[in-house]
């Protein structure tokens, strides 16, 4: 029985708000447009249309309304929230769309981004005064506003990596462009299991990067995981 529905196709919960619509919904065309993979010989036309069937009925008060009458009755698939403290063997839901997790992937991204530039920023502005502060062992207003930011942050990120981690995505597949290219070869066959795609990435790179081009994945990986690791370090602060 085929029990895909327009929420899985934008990888969003049945009580998504519009602009929660409208933002998966231009992610996700960024990743599908047919013109962004025509290079790759790979023809996404028909899971773009699917998009943007998704989003015309979604967006619509009245279309999703109605929508959302015909699922009554119809198997709901569970869009579960993953939270600290799961046990490690417990997987996610076997019938979530990868969307699920690529969108999960997309938020930590912009996550640690924003963090990595509150770090930044703070180190340009550690002065002698503030490093005053840290010799009394106090903070200044400054400090204690970026704590609590990063704070929220951490807690915010730890959430979408329970997300990948109940799926048993690696940790080196967590950027977007090894996701990214993921999604596109899985948007072709929406039935297989998408951890069969890890190795072909890998492979894809291997033949069809360049050096300079690995070794900049490499980097970026790298300092993807140290930038999370100093966030996850505020969970705790």
């Amino acid at each position: 029985m085929e029990t895909r529905t327009y929420y899985d196709i934008l990888g969003v919960s049945r009580e998504a708000t519009l602009e929660e619509i409208t933002s998966a919904k231009n992610a996700l065309a960024k990743v599908y447009h047919p013109d962004a993979n025509m290079h790759n010989d790979i023809d996404t036309t028909a899971y773009m249309q699917e998009i943007l069937e998704a989003y015309r009925t979604l967006a619509n008060p009245d279309r999703r309304s109605k929508y959302n009458r015909k699922l009554v009755g119809k198997p709901n698939r569970v869009f579960r929230t993953y939270t600290v403290g799961k046990p490690e063997e417990e997987r996610a839901d076997s019938s979530a769309s990868f969307v699920t997790y690529w969108n999960a992937a997309c938020r930590l991204n912009e996550i640690v981004s924003q963090s990595g530039n509150l770090m930044e920023l703070h180190s340009k502005k550690e002065g002698l005064p503030l490093k005053i502060f840290k010799r009394l062992g106090k903070k200044d207003k400054y400090e204690v506003e970026l704590t609590e930011q990063l704070s929220s942050l951490s807690m915010q990120a730890i959430q979408y990596i329970s997300i990948l981690r109940s799926a048993e995505i690696p940790m080196s597949y967590w950027q977007s462009d090894a996701m990214n290219w993921i999604l596109v070869r899985w948007g072709q066959k929406q039935h297989m299991d998408y951890h069969l795609l890890f190795d072909k990435y890998d492979a894809y790179v291997e033949q069809n990067r360049t050096s300079t081009e690995k070794l900049k994945l490499r980097s970026q990986n790298k300092q993807f995981q140290n930038t999370l690791k100093k966030l996850l370090s505020y969970a705790v602060a």
